[in-house]
């Protein structure tokens, strides 16, 4: 990909009314844009980095046996009138009343339609257990809106949902979601502390919170620093739940025994910050000169940057070289091909973050040799121009 044929608007300097390092540098960056308060639009850059972290979460999901579905944004009200949480959400819930009189809301969450849509479907044992997850935008009307994507009116949101038919088939699904979890958290870069916590207004007996501690947290966590505890503040990234049968008694979706008598199907529920993860990641790692992504988060593994040498093609010859031999090996690259200064393009790089980068210079080029930098520890090493590829291979092998 070149950089001329993308859209990666970045800036120098720090956006007026950001707190947090991550709102920052997502809006210096180019990757994400704020149309007012707490509703961004994900730039072509930012959609990338929020694409890999779905990956990741689809491919642990799919692993333990979650299936993915898709569950509407609108809801009527009536649905939610059931379980008595339109009383318990209304400070942040979106309602209005659609032009043919009925009263709706904007989902700020799903746990009441995918039991209203399971219900339908399995009414016998022999269909249980069914754990279903969709990644999916809510809506929650948020009075403080704060550290731009971590607290937003309109945020994505991973929400799985189980079904048993008895408790201990629910503590099966549990942990294994508490197990894919901690492996999706590992997968990011992301260290996290797992606590047990409060249901609240999930309702269930039993819940775990699963957070980085993090100077914009607003999450208290106890953690060991030098062999010494100490309390942190913290994001929430992801909260599990034990619902029991809260929603399925409400709604009604209960399912016949092997005697013939119906029970409530028992719930679990199971929700990551997909957002707040991508804020997380850049909190956690980043230096003063922008962010450093870990290499399965990256928007692309490789930058490919030749510094401008009037009108001589053997520079630009070079990266196109290097473009086409990388993503024949299936690496994602960005050639930055614009007509720009050394020291923007630098500058630039660094910013966005992406792990391996290759330069192209005269001055290398006299003795046969590029450029290589690795974001993470800003190492410079040179290589033979014809070896390039295969280094940049081997350091994304490792």
């Amino acid at each position: 990909m070149k950089w001329s044929q993308f859209f990666i608007p970045t800036f120098k300097e720090i956006p007026i009314g950001t707190e947090a390092v991550s709102h920052q540098l997502l809006l210096r960056a180019g990757l994400v844009h704020m149309l007012t308060s707490g509703v961004y639009s994900y730039l072509p850059l930012g959609l990338r980095v929020l694409r890999k972290v779905e990956k990741i979460i689809r491919e642990e999901m799919e692993s333990i046996g979650a299936r993915e579905l898709f569950l509407p944004c609108l809801h009527p009200l009536d649905i939610w009138k059931q379980t008595g949480r339109d009383q318990d959400l209304k400070d942040v819930m979106i309602k209005f009343e659609d032009n043919r009189g009925r009263q709706m809301c904007l989902g700020p969450t799903h746990e009441e339609i995918i039991t209203n849509l399971v219900k339908d479907f399995v009414q016998s044992y022999r269909q249980l257990p069914v754990t279903l997850y969709q990644i999916q935008t809510k809506f929650r009307d948020e009075i403080r809106t704060r550290f731009g994507i971590v607290r937003a009116c309109e945020f994505i949101m991973k929400d799985a949902y189980s079904f048993d038919r008895d408790k201990a088939g629910l503590q099966k699904n549990y942990d294994l979601m508490y197990d894919a979890y901690k492996k999706i958290f590992k997968r990011c870069e992301l260290d996290v502390v797992i606590t047990e916590a409060e249901s609240g207004a999930m309702g269930g007996d039993v819940s775990h919170e699963f957070l980085i501690p993090a100077a914009i947290g607003e999450d208290t966590v106890t953690v060991e620093v030098d062999g010494k505890k100490q309390e942190q503040v913290a994001i929430e990234l992801g909260h599990i739940f034990q619902l029991g049968t809260k929603y399925s008694q409400a709604l009604q979706a209960l399912f016949l025994d092997e005697d013939g008598k119906q029970k409530p199907m028992i719930m679990g529920c199971y929700g990551i910050g997909v957002s707040r993860v991508i804020a997380a990641i850049i909190e956690k790692h980043n230096d003063e000169k922008g962010i450093i992504w870990p290499k399965e988060i990256a928007p692309f593994q490789v930058e490919i940057l030749p510094l401008q040498s009037g009108d001589d093609q053997t520079i630009a010859e070079l990266a196109q070289k290097y473009l086409s031999a990388l993503e024949q090996k299936g690496i994602e690259v960005l050639l930055d091909d614009r007509n720009e200064s050394a020291g923007r393009k630098f500058n630039d790089a660094d910013l966005i973050g992406i792990p391996y980068r290759i330069t192209i210079g005269k001055k290398n080029l006299v003795n046969n040799q590029v450029e290589i930098k690795e974001r993470a520890t800003n190492t410079v090493s040179l290589v033979s121009k014809d070896q390039a590829v295969e280094e940049i291979l081997k350091l994304l092998a490792k």
